[in-house]
């Protein structure tokens, strides 16, 4: 049975969180706000979690599970070779709506679908997500929708499409947008702009000047 609790409410958030953290170190799914919509999620290092993260959302492994991270010094434990740019573009835009694509260490046993060796990296402008991220660590995270679903923006739309195979569900009120993060190839020379989210082109080549879009 799902459990769903109001962060709004103090007591209610600390338990919330503390039942949230619990749940994702046993490898379950959770739901969480962020900045831009609800996500769901689980331990990055959780092949079971992600797996079933996956199946929730009815998604195929060609589109691996996007990572949150609640600091940006967990990029040195997770990412290579990260270039002087994307450190520029991190530090302007974290916490916030960009989403950065590096290749992550070999080293990592992690399971997050068909990455081929990169993975895409985010850290949210959400209290509430950055409380649990920094309590349990990278957490792998995606809109908490069923596939081909608008994705949510209040805790009620993610609970009508994934019910009880979430186990907690942190209340966080209405997102302030629905649109997107921006995603930033950083594993080349040259940062190439993905997609086009809450950051558009004109504002990552302030930071970026030779920031090249994908056709």
């Amino acid at each position: 049975m799902a459990r769903r609790y109001d962060c709004g409410d103090p007591t209610d958030r600390k338990t919330g969180l503390r039942e949230a953290a619990s749940a994702v170190r046993r490898g379950e799914l959770v739901v969480l706000p962020t900045d831009t919509v609800y996500g769901i999620g689980a331990d990055a290092f959780s092949i079971e979690g992600v797996a079933s993260l996956l199946e929730a959302k009815g998604r195929g492994r060609s589109m691996p599970t996007p990572v949150l991270v609640g600091s940006p010094n967990t990029l040195h434990g997770l990412v290579t070779d990260l270039s002087e740019a994307a450190w520029e573009l991190v530090d302007a835009f974290w916490p916030g709506p960009l989403t950065i694509v590096a290749r992550h260490q070999p080293s990592l046993t992690w399971d997050l679908g068909d990455t081929r060796g990169t993975v895409a990296i985010r850290m949210p402008l959400h209290p509430v997500a950055i409380e649990l991220l920094t309590e349990v660590g990278p957490m792998g995270v995606s809109s908490a929708n069923l596939t081909g679903h608008p994705a949510p923006q209040d805790c009620d739309e993610a609970l009508d499409m994934l019910g009880d195979s979430v186990s907690v569900y942190l209340d966080g009120g209405r997102t302030p947008r629905n649109i997107p993060s921006s995603i930033v190839d950083v594993t080349g020379r040259t940062p190439v702009l993905l997609r086009a989210g809450a950051l558009s082109a004109e504002q990552l080549r302030e930071v970026v000047p030779d920031l090249e879009v994908a056709p």
